[in-house]
């Protein structure tokens, strides 16, 4: 008697893929989704009889097991089974067998290996990917607004916003989790994890719990515990790697990643985190977005207040470990939070930014959105420390060298957590969430929660919405206000104008003392160099409100300004025997426009010509220009064109060729740098034909 052997595997690839929401994935391995049935054609070398056994073996991970769930064994019966894993008979013909395999709505995901047994006989049929399904009512991320699916799961660019409160700008980013070999990528970053190399039979097992997943990728997505994927630095010196401002989207940095032999890539920061941590929960199908806010809190002791300090002449002291963030970038992944009640379910925050650490890692969430806005400070996963990013006190001290004293300036409610910011679905324009995270600005609902949380962080501590400090100052209400004006235009390479309009605001005569400085800085308010400083004395009418101008020269900041172009102000300001007045702004300066122009129509599989238009506005040339190029269904990989030397205002033209593979409208991403302007941004929607 002759044994069984499979004659062939037919994996129906393009009607699975189809049913199962994986034909827009690259790669060429059978992706399926749990808790839905796949079919598949297994040819054998003879009919199956009557007396003939034939069963299933799947199996997960390194060490699978049934009573971890890595494993199952099951037969071929006649219908299938919920909640676990079942095959099904769909049809037999001559030697042929149509199977219909039925996974549980929870199983781990990743590579599943398929075997059969026929009467204790193994026949080897191949391997799988599992992944999550938002499509499907039982599964944990199940998501039903059709239109949000689309965008959360299936698109693969986007944009993220980033700037400050005063001035939101946006830049494109290519998730590209489609990509040929990005999949694969993805999933080995749960294989490089900590609770992998620790325990990596419990680890597979806990790989159908979206919480478990979106923790560990928080905690992998950057380097600092793990060799994760990114090391983040915000020093504003970039030689030994990238400036985070010039990476164009998350492919090239997880291809780097696995390139090198999983070395950290060099080097993110906020958004790149975040765009890089999109991407890996889009590949396995949970719903996620980028979320932006401006004036972003890092609370380092969880006292729900973040300290800002200056001295006399009115520099910024890198004083204490609080810091406001101009924005910082997040993400939110959408599931079920069967551990606190589903009134916690939904939106969960993830950050995968090493700011603080969490159980010994630097790692954070899922926080319950929900669980935020109504301050349940105690519930898991790092919940103070995300409502404190959007709802700090701000206060500010004015520190004395000479005498080694501090005291409290102002403490202001409404300064942190402000335009809180995601792309919308299905366009560009920018949604805001900010009443998602909390009730409005000096309502009493905000401050009910505001004590609510206090209470739960410190249950005998009195509650007072302004710290404790110089307590005779805050009383006595300031006898000037002042604010920054901008007066010109605010571009790199021009002088940045701007005037400090102080008003008077008692009946007396003033005499005001002013102390001005300006330093470049990075985003999240690292100082890197005092540019331009200034003092004056004065003199102000009863009510009288006036204008002193301020002039920055590019001579003046040309060396110190990052790829940030951001430059911070402050003016500290004391009239006689009183308080001091702190003026502050950030400006952000407009890099010169960098234009993309499609030459023709684009076809899918149909060269197109696309060029690229930039003006050296300065008066010297520049030089080391290169120009980074990329977009997931318009080029495979990206393009790096090396650009000639600009003279003064001259204009550049670089013609290059993209191959659409995909119709359908599909996002161009370009980054040009060079030794004046280290990263300018453009972005082109291209439509592309069958």
């Amino acid at each position: 008697m002759t044994d069984f052997k499979p004659q062939n595997v037919d994996w129906q690839m393009t009607s699975n893929r189809q049913a199962h929401h994986t034909d827009k994935f690259y790669n060429q391995d059978l992706i399926v989704r749990r808790g839905q049935a796949f079919k598949f054609l297994l040819t054998l070398n003879k009919p199956l009889g009557s007396r003939d056994n034939l069963e299933f073996v799947v199996f997960t991970g390194p060490s699978p097991s049934e009573s971890t769930r890595t494993k199952a064994v099951f037969p071929l019966s006649n219908e299938t089974s919920s909640g676990s894993w079942s095959a099904q008979l769909v049809s037999e013909n001559n030697n042929t067998l149509t199977i219909s395999i039925f996974s549980p709505a929870n199983a781990p995901i990743g590579w599943y290996t398929l075997n059969s047994q026929i009467n204790g006989y193994t026949l080897k049929l191949g391997k799988f990917i599992l992944l999550f399904n938002p499509w499907l009512q039982a599964d944990a991320v199940f998501m039903s607004n059709q239109a949000e699916r689309e965008e959360y799961v299936q698109e693969d660019a986007g944009v993220i916003f980033v700037g400050s409160a005063s001035r939101i700008s946006m830049v494109g980013w290519n998730f590209g989790q489609f990509e040929g070999g990005i999949l694969n990528i993805c999933l080995s970053i749960l294989d490089k994890s900590l609770n992998f190399r620790r325990d990596p039979a419990t680890d597979v097992a806990r790989r159908g719990d979206p919480k478990y997943v979106g923790r560990v990728l928080s905690a992998m997505i950057n380097s600092n515990d793990d060799n994760g994927v990114l090391a983040g630095n915000w020093s504003g010196s970039y030689t030994d790697g990238r400036d985070p401002r010039n990476w164009n989207g998350s492919v090239e940095i997880l291809k780097e990643w696995k390139g090198s032999g999983f070395r950290p890539v060099r080097f993110g920061q906020c958004w790149v985190f975040a765009g890089t941590l999109n991407t890996v929960l889009r590949s396995f199908g949970i719903p996620s977005r980028v979320i932006t806010n401006f004036d972003s809190a890092h609370d380092t002791d969880r006292n729900l207040s973040v300290d800002v300090y200056y001295d006399l002449m009115g520099n910024p002291l890198d004083k204490g470990s609080d810091s406001v963030w101009n924005f910082h970038v997040w993400n939110e992944a959408w599931f079920t939070r069967n551990d606190l009640g589903s009134s916690y379910s939904g939106w969960q925050v993830l950050d995968a930014t090493p700011q603080e650490r969490s159980q010994g890692v630097f790692q954070c969430g899922p926080a319950s959105v929900i669980g935020i806005r109504e301050g349940d400070v105690n519930l898991d996963f790092d919940m103070p420390f995300v409502f404190a990013e959007v709802n700090a006190d701000r206060i500010t001290w004015i520190y004395d060298e000479k005498s080694n004293t501090q005291k409290q300036n102002s403490s202001v409610t409404s300064g942190v957590g402000k335009y809180i910011s995601t792309k919308a679905v299905g366009s560009y324009s920018r949604m805001d969430v900010t009443e998602k995270y909390k009730y409005p600005e000096g309502s009493s609902q905000e401050r009910k929660v505001f004590e609510k949380a206090m209470g739960k962080l410190k249950p005998n501590s009195s509650i007072s919405s302004t710290s404790e400090g110089n307590t005779e100052n805050e009383e006595r209400e300031p006898s000037i206000s002042g604010v920054f004006k901008v007066t010109g235009i605010l571009t790199v390479g021009k002088d940045v104008n701007l005037a400090l309009i102080l008003k008077n605001l008692t009946s007396d005569m003033k005499t005001v003392t002013v102390n001005m400085t300006a330093w470049t800085i990075v985003y999240n308010g690292t100082l890197v160099h005092e540019v331009w400083k200034d003092s004056v004395t004065l003199s102000l009418d009863p009510e009288e409100e006036i204008h002193h101008p301020m002039k920055i020269t590019y001579a003046q900041y040309e060396k110190y300004l990052k790829a940030d172009n951001m430059i911070r102000t402050t003016a500290v300001c004391q009239a006689l025997d009183e308080a001091e007045v702190v003026v502050e702004r950030v400006v952000i300066l407009d890099n010169p426009t960098l234009t993309l122009e499609l030459l023709e129509q684009a076809r899918v599989r149909k060269p197109v010509n696309v060029q690229m238009l930039f003006s050296n506005p300065l008066d010297e040339p520049v030089k080391n220009c290169v120009l980074m190029v990329e977009g997931s269904g318009l080029l495979l990989g990206s393009l790096k064109i090396d650009v000639p030397t600009l003279r003064p205002k001259e204009r550049s033209r670089v013609r290059f060729e993209i191959l659409p593979t995909r119709s359908g409208t599909k996002q161009l991403l370009a980054d040009f740098s060079c030794n004046k302007f280290p990263a300018i941004k453009a972005m082109l929607s291209v439509d592309v034909a069958e």
